[in-house]
């Protein structure tokens, strides 16, 4: 089977997956989803002219040549904290204390912070510094004016977007909606606890799968571990179609004998078989069936999560409406000699990139073996080392980061 080039196969599984559909939903479960459509402001924000300062609301005028020697007093004629409508407006030589957040009281045309103010007995204050006009106050629409959009549809909601959409009103918005994807260990040389007996193994792809995928933001659904029974992972795969939108395999998805995983994706149809040309991670299984896609990964630890990276999970987020749910790429500089053969793939090598002086430099974590997982728990980056005989110390190095 020819090998088929990283690129060539990942756009054609973003090409394959479908898009969800938009839902209404509260802003506290937003986070992390995508505005399914533009968010405007209805009002302005803030809604009234508010100090920005806890001090003094009073008129600059009255405040001409004040200092720490010359302070100007003014006649404290009322207390305003926030959430409170101002009874009193601020007359010639008078002021009003004043807390953050509270409105301007009429008359009142700035504020002194209470820093540069000293009480004078019961009803006077002590001004220390001169006042301007507009000093310390918040106009109306000073974030957002009413009719302004705030936020595009495309935007991946965030904390701070929560707290922005709050503010104009919008508790429930339109979005994209959180994928539910089923995720699914078979062979029976796994074991999930407990000890194990000659020729087992515990499973580590299935939690590494389902920490991975909510990582990414989906609903996880966590389908087990399945023996090597076709008709046993039938099954459970038609379970997963009727309630999954994408469904992840590990294991059985090379061209042997006891390939039970394959077996049984054969007889829904539709799924291609892929020889990808990278290391690790060569073998892939996609399609989609009954309108969900089924990612078939391979079984060693670390190829299932190159695998991963590679291709579910940008499927997974486009599904959600990201436009790139594609991880970020930097050049860095190799630490030491990537070392490599010729044979016409792309070696994803497990590293760690720091920032060093003016630039990323990117360092091997250890043995690159598919079966050893270790490695990548000290890794925050996968580096893309080009066909070839590799790379000396210095050269760039392409690193897609997993942070």
């Amino acid at each position: 089977m020819a090998l088929v080039p990283l690129e060539e196969t990942r756009d054609a599984i973003l090409a394959a997956v479908p898009r969800l559909p938009v839902v209404s939903t509260p802003i506290a479960d937003s986070v992390g989803l995508v505005l399914a459509e533009d968010i405007v402001a209805t009002e302005p924000v803030p809604p009234f002219a508010n100090t920005a300062m806890d001090g003094y609301a009073l008129r600059a005028a009255d405040t001409v040549g004040a200092s720490a020697d010359a302070p100007s007093r003014l006649r404290v004629v009322d207390d305003l904290p926030a959430g409170r409508a101002p009874e009193i407006a601020v007359g010639p030589g008078e002021a009003i204390r004043i807390m953050t957040g509270a409105p301007m009281p009429d008359g009142a045309d700035a504020i002194v912070m209470v820093e540069r103010t000293a009480r004078d007995g019961d009803d006077g204050v002590l001004v220390q510094a001169e006042a301007k006009a507009g000093d310390h106050i918040r106009r109306p629409g000073g974030d957002l004016e009413a009719g302004q959009t705030v936020f595009t549809a495309g935007t991946v909601v965030g904390p701070a977007h929560v707290g922005v959409l709050a503010s104009v009103g919008a508790h429930e918005v339109a979005v994209y909606r959180r994928a539910r994807v089923g995720v699914l260990s078979t062979g029976d040389e796994l074991v999930e606890r407990g000890p194990l007996a000659p020729g087992q193994i515990r499973d580590s792809n299935r939690p590494m799968l389902c920490a991975l995928a909510a990582a990414a933001g989906v609903e996880v659904v966590d389908l087990g571990l399945a023996r090597d029974d076709e008709a046993l992972i039938v099954g459970v795969l038609e379970d997963a179609f009727a309630r999954c939108d994408a469904v992840l395999t590990s294991g059985g998805v090379s061209m042997g004998e006891y390939d039970y995983v394959k077996a049984a994706l054969d007889r829904f149809g539709a799924l291609e078989w892929r020889q990808v040309a990278i290391k690790p991670a060569k073998p892939l299984a996609f399609g989609v069936v009954q309108g969900v896609p089924v990612f078939g990964l391979p079984g060693n630890p670390v190829s299932s999560l190159v695998s991963y990276e590679l291709f579910a999970r940008p499927a997974l987020r486009s599904m959600m409406g990201y436009a790139d749910g594609r991880r970020p790429e930097v050049v860095a500089r190799a630490a030491h000699a990537f070392t490599r053969r010729p044979d016409g793939k792309v070696h994803l090598d497990r590293v760690r990139v720091t920032w060093e002086g003016d630039g990323y430099v990117a360092a091997s974590t250890g043995r690159q073996e598919s079966n050893v997982l270790s490695a990548t728990a000290a890794a925050n980056g996968l580096a893309l080392v080009p066909d070839g005989d590799g790379l000396a110390a210095g050269d760039p190095l392409r690193v897609m980061l997993l942070t």
